[in-house]
């Protein structure tokens, strides 16, 4: 079946200086190429310096005159999202877009990141709580939007209050599920400090849809050792273009609620298609596990006291 393409107008973006975390393939490289495209400097912060040379190749090859660079990060160290924010600061240059997409999803077995976090709690949500703190002066001073991307399986499931790095039992994918809900806490509590304290950031959510990214693929460095069945029906389905999305229409929800001057504070933006796995950006409704303040709260306070990282105003 022929698929209709689907794409937005992103709006210039000159002079602007945006970050996007997990740039090196995949959505975060089509977002940081659009976005370089518009005219924005774009900053790509990786974990493997060859990956990171090889997305600056591809970006140039198609935007010649793109103004990309890369700076080193990994999410699964405290340390080095520490480093990043001081090098950052040092730079002294006020950030306007910061667009939080990097992650991993589904290790077949319990693994931790460089301060004893389960991996995906500590590298989807923790890493960037702790990079958002530490870039917040250069947030502030370039009055930023702040894009966090999510997933459809915040749609159900809780943070595991009691256990939240799952060390007395492992499951996957509800792990994954509880990194997603934390991740989107975060994004709207966000917001809601930055009003309360004159912060002049706006936070809002996004999310991709299903499509045949990277995320469920081979991927050695968290233990998976080939494809796994999901993500291979996920591509013939997008090959067809059967209900699921693409690549490039998973890049869009985030790029619409980064840059759009209809995309508002506090929302969550998602493909419009059957089931939200793929079509055209549009506003959604919060999932449940994400409309509760209190629950916002907590996160938010547990993040801190796991971080040993602190925002001003608490």
């Amino acid at each position: 079946m022929p698929r209709t393409p689907v794409d937005i107008t992103v709006p210039d973006q000159t002079g602007r200086r945006a970050v996007v975390t997990g740039a090196s393939d995949g959505i975060g490289l089509g977002i940081a190429a659009r976005l370089a495209a518009a005219g924005a400097e774009v900053l790509l912060p990786v974990r493997n310096p060859r990956k990171g040379e090889a997305a600056l190749r591809t970006i140039r090859a198609a935007v010649p005159d793109a103004n990309v660079s890369l700076r080193e990060l990994d999410l699964s160290s405290l340390a080095s999202v520490a480093a990043l924010g001081e090098t950052l600061r040092g730079e002294g240059s006020e950030i306007h877009l910061l667009i939080n997409n990097a992650g991993v999803m589904t290790p077949p077995d319990r693994q931790t990141t460089a301060d004893g976090f389960e991996l995906q709690l500590g590298t989807n949500h923790l890493g960037h709580f702790a990079l958002v703190a530490h870039l917040l002066p250069l947030l502030k001073a370039g009055r930023a939007r702040v894009t966090s991307q999510v997933s459809v399986a915040a749609a159900r499931g809780t943070v595991n209050w009691d256990d939240p790095n799952w060390q007395r039992s492992y499951d996957g994918m509800k792990a994954y599920r509880q990194s997603k809900i934390a991740f989107g806490l975060f994004g709207l509590e966000l917001d809601r400090r930055s009003k309360a304290y004159d912060w002049g950031i706006t936070s809002n959510l996004s999310h991709p849809g299903v499509a045949p990214t990277s995320l469920l693929a081979a991927r050695p460095e968290v233990g998976r050792g080939k494809d796994t069945a999901g993500v291979r029906v996920i591509r013939a389905l997008s090959a067809r273009g059967i209900v699921v999305g693409t690549v490039h229409s998973a890049q869009l929800p985030a790029l619409y609620a980064a840059t759009s001057p209809d995309a508002v504070s506090g929302r969550l933006y998602g493909p419009r298609g059957l089931g939200h796995m793929g079509g055209a950006p549009a506003q959604q409704k919060l999932y449940s596990p994400l409309t509760g303040i209190e629950d916002a709260r907590r996160s938010w306070q547990l993040s801190e006291e796991l971080t040993k990282v602190t925002f001003p105003g608490n």
